[in-house]
Parts: C-alpha cells; structure tokens; sequence
C-alpha cells in the first residue's frame, strides 16, 4: 500500500504554436516606403499576401519547369528571371527582373 512509484517525472513540454509564414510584415514596409500616409485594413492585407504567395508559387513552378528542361537540378537566377519574364506581361516584368537583380547585387555586396 505505500509503494512509491519509480518512474521519473519528465520536465513539462511548452506548446509551440504552429508557424505561421506571412508576407505582412514585408507588404506594410513596402506600402510605407511609397505612401507613407495610407494604412491597410486586414481583409487587404489578407489579399495581398494571398497574391504573393499565388505569384511565388507560379514563379517556381516555371523556373522548376525551365531548369527540368535543361536537365539541371538547381535553380539558378536566370531560371527564376526567364520563370517571371514568362509569366508577368511586358513592362511589370522587366521591373520585376530589374528589382531582383538590384536586390541580388545589394545583397552580394554585404556579404
């Protein structure tokens, strides 16, 4: 009747919450660099990460496409420029690819 029981108490586990990715953060500082003075309600925002996340997963399923066809196995920064020059019409996608390489080259010379 007065067994004490062996086993060893294992310390409580915290519960992590599931990670949510979202380009919020990202879509308000952009928005604020170019009109400083609008905000954005969270239905919009909602539709604007949605949008991005649509036009990401457009852009690498055409590069993965692009690169298959050459039989290569990485993604280089030209197959993701002729994924978006394929999939943006005309002058949104030479500023897209202009963008990008800006982006690229600032981010080389940090590092």
């Amino acid at each position: 009747a007065g067994k004490t029981s062996s086993r060893k108490t294992r310390p409580e586990r915290r519960v992590r919450r599931k990670k949510f990715d979202s380009y919020a953060v990202y879509i308000y500082r952009v928005l604020k660099n170019i009109h400083n003075d609008c905000g954005i309600s969270k239905k919009g925002m909602a539709v604007m990460n949605s949008f991005v996340n649509d036009i990401f997963e457009r852009v690498a399923i055409e590069a993965t496409k692009l690169a298959r066809y050459q039989k290569k196995l990485t993604l280089s920064s030209g197959d993701i420029q002729a994924a978006v020059k394929l999939i943006l019409p005309g002058d949104l996608a030479d500023h897209a690819v202009a963008e990008g390489t800006r982006a690229l080259t600032k981010y080389s010379s940090s590092s």
